[in-house]
């Protein structure tokens, strides 16, 4: 874990709908592999212990989202009809709202005990641009509909500075 990040592990409805996406993409999975991609994904800032990682595999089990096999001593995972019809019904949802979910940011930073809401939310900001640079470094030519991520990333941001200049009450710094 990077110095100075706290532990904070992903809630286990997050880590069992990536477990179900990871599934449906990847096929049969076992939990040590998922938490390695948790791990990958996250760029090694949060790797799900055994603790973690089967009780969200268990839950979509229970669920019926996903079956478990027994493969020598591996519990093995694959995502069932059910599964899938529940991923589906899922994106439909997501792909329904802009941003996939309310802002929490403020929120956050009630939690964190911030003074200063508006600094903690340019650090997450920054830290969301930080993670769009390294995925762009890793996936150069990331396509995106039409024209590529990083062309609609560098739009998207100009359109955000320039309703940030022209809002009322947003002061700039001299």
């Amino acid at each position: 874990m990077p110095r100075g990040m706290i532990h904070r592990p992903l809630p286990g409805r997050v880590l069992g709908l990536y477990a179900l996406a990871t599934l449906d993409r990847e096929g049969s999975v076992y939990g040590y592999s998922l938490a390695d991609r948790v791990a990958t994904k996250t760029e090694g800032a949060w790797r799900p212990g055994p603790g973690a990682i089967y009780p969200a595999l268990q839950g979509l089990v229970a669920r019926g989202a996903a079956r478990e096999e027994k493969v020598g001593v591996r519990r093995v995972y694959s995502i069932t009809p059910e599964g899938r019809s529940l991923l589906r019904r899922i994106r439909r949802e997501m792909a329904g709202r802009r941003s996939g979910g309310p802002d929490l940011s403020l929120l956050w930073a009630e939690i964190a005990g911030t003074t200063d809401p508006g600094r903690f939310m340019l650090q997450r900001l920054r830290r969301q641009l930080d993670a769009l640079e390294t995925f762009l470094t890793r996936e150069p030519g990331a396509p995106l509909g039409s024209g590529s991520l990083r062309e609609a990333a560098v739009s998207e941001l100009s359109g955000a500075i320039q309703r940030l200049r022209t809002t009322p009450g947003v002061r700039r710094r001299t």
